[in-house]
């Protein structure tokens, strides 16, 4: 059983609560963020009743091996586009078989970054079986203040589509 002692939970814990509470299934293709994103839910007890696979594509080559990112999209779009999370989304929830594919790529810094790619720069894709959608972020900070908000607005991007079918749940009961 997951724990949710606090009173105002965090959004990880809140995002766990509602996948355990509607059996959904997640798989999480993570780069900039580096794995923060999978430890923050795999910290709770209980996280095994909804996460199933985490990969950490860091390198372009593994992107194309694990998550079948054509070699064409990452050098005409890159890595850190819309394109990329979008495969990756899809793809994560293709292969682990789960309700949900959430992917992450950025550019958290100091370096990497060009005139069109800032330091901050980060997109989330998230993939379920109806849809595949992907947001765009320029955050501020430190290459770690970075990585949190990604994590973060991951997470939100999960915990607002898990509200989504919830309402539309409720509405048709």
């Amino acid at each position: 059983m997951i724990c949710y002692n606090n009173t105002i939970m965090p959004i990880a814990n809140r995002t766990a609560r509602l996948l355990v509470r509607n059996k959904k299934t997640l798989a999480i293709a993570e780069s900039c963020t580096g794995g923060l994103l999978s430890n923050l839910l795999t910290n709770l007890p209980g996280s095994s009743k909804f996460f199933r696979l985490s990969i950490i594509p860091y390198a372009n080559q593994f992107k194309t091996i694990l998550l079948k990112v054509s070699d064409k999209i990452l050098k005409t779009k890159g890595a850190v586009s819309k394109e990329t999370v979008l495969i990756m989304a899809k793809n994560i929830r293709s292969l682990a078989k789960t309700d949900f594919g959430l992917s992450v790529s950025g550019i958290a810094g100091p370096g990497g970054a060009t005139k069109i790619k800032p330091v901050g720069l980060v997109y989330i894709g998230l993939s379920s079986g109806k849809k595949t959608t992907c947001k765009k972020f320029i955050f501020k900070g430190s290459r770690a203040q970075i990585k949190k908000q990604a994590a973060n607005a991951a997470l939100e991007l999960l915990l607002k589509q898990l509200n989504n079918q919830r309402n539309h749940i409720l509405k048709s009961v």
